[in-house]
């Protein structure tokens, strides 16, 4: 499946599971996401839906200026829309905030089509390409859609394709991000593998000082912390949705109670 194709498919989820939530009369809390509800998790998705069109297509430099919220194509009255400032935001999900949500991605989407992956765009990352921004939106709208079915109560696994992809980019891009955002300490060489149980995918790990080193796990080794699990569940202990119960572990509680110290959640 095209990156574009793959980023459709899971925003139409988040939006099947949105409109789903918003037909009980209310914007139901969000456990994973303490102090949302799931009209906050539209509004958030979709500013940044309009922010990453607004880089890409005006050739920013940088994020949008949020003192100027032209960019998130709102409309002028807002009344009985979620204001993040008051978070959670518990009460109806008007319409309009679900059809402005809808356009946004749309747009991106038709944005992520038109471009080849290697084309230039800022990123908050060292790979500063639009194929960056195909990938962690569609990773974005896979954790976000679980996010809100599970304030409904009924969460699907992850797709397998997003999340086996979605652990790979955690150590790829996120951890390394995360841990100069937050001034997280330094490895003591910590090492750690992830095997996927229901496919191929074998992830080493390894904590080296302010590094963060991934290559394949596969054919053992000398590993401090061993978790095993379908690819949908280790992706969502690395986004800190589940806890590591859920997984088989094997190996020093204690190290893997330090992950999310060297990689804490932001």
């Amino acid at each position: 499946m095209e990156p574009a194709a793959r980023f459709r498919r899971e925003v139409r989820a988040f939006q099947d599971a949105a409109r789903q939530a918003a037909e009980t009369g209310a914007a139901p809390p969000v456990p994973s996401c303490p102090g949302w509800s799931v009209a906050d998790l539209l509004i958030h998705l979709g500013s940044v839906h309009r922010g990453v069109f607004s880089i890409i297509e005006d050739r920013l430099d940088g994020p949008p200026d949020g003192s100027d919220l032209s960019f998130a194509g709102l409309p002028p009255d807002l009344t009985g829309w979620p204001d993040p400032q008051h978070a959670p935001n518990l009460g109806p999900i008007p319409d309009g905030v679900l059809d402005w949500f809808e356009e946004g991605a749309a747009r991106l989407a038709e944005l992520f089509d038109g471009r080849d992956a290697g084309d230039p765009a800022w990123t908050w990352s060292k790979e500063q390409t639009v194929g960056f921004w195909t990938r962690v939106q569609t990773i974005e709208a896979a954790v976000h859609r679980w996010d809100a079915e599970n304030a409904l109560g009924v969460p699907r696994p992850i797709h397998e394709d997003v999340a086996a992809d979605a652990v790979t980019q955690t150590f790829e891009v996120m951890a390394p991000a995360r841990r100069e955002w937050t001034g997280a300490p330094a490895g003591a060489g910590e090492r750690f593998r992830f095997r996927r149980t229901d496919g191929e995918g074998d992830w080493a790990v390894h904590f080296d000082g302010p590094d963060v080193r991934l290559s394949s796990g596969a054919g053992g080794g000398d590993f401090d912390v061993e978790l095993a699990g379908s690819a949908s569940d280790l992706m969502l202990f690395l986004w800190n949705r589940i806890p590591a119960d859920g997984l088989d572990v094997r190996g020093n509680r204690d190290t893997l109670d330090r992950y999310f110290v060297l990689v804490p959640p932001v």
